[in-house]
């Protein structure tokens, strides 16, 4: 099961991917955006309706990944892991990226670790 995060674009606590999962999803997320888009442009309707259409095999891949029902395909680009820091050691939160000095949420300021933390 995916380690659930803190996500600073949801600003909530959410599953992230690994990058074996992430392997397994972006190929539907390149795919689903191109396909939403290009169904929108035909139709001239709202995202809803064009996932409504059964064009979101990307937010099914990410539920059968992660349990999560995420209900915008947009947000399963900050979905991953990797691209997040440590948890932050004042406040838990990630820092919002591996290379991030400060913490966005409490400003505390990061400690690097003895294996070599950025």
């Amino acid at each position: 099961m995916p380690e659930t995060i803190y996500c600073w674009r949801c600003r909530i606590d959410i599953p992230m991917l690994t990058e074996v999962e992430w392997a397994a999803l972006s190929p539907h997320l390149t795919d689903t955006v191109e396909r939403i888009k290009s169904y929108r442009q035909r139709h001239n309707c709202s995202l809803q309706e064009a996932l409504e259409k059964g064009l979101g095999d990307a937010l099914e891949v990410y539920e059968r990944l992660t349990g999560f029902k995420e209900t915008n395909p947009n947000a399963l680009w900050h979905h991953r892991r990797s691209i997040y820091g440590p948890p932050c050691p004042s406040c838990g939160k990630p820092f919002r990226t591996p290379q991030a000095r400060f913490c966005a949420m409490c400003s505390a300021e990061r400690i690097p670790s003895v294996a070599g933390d950025a």
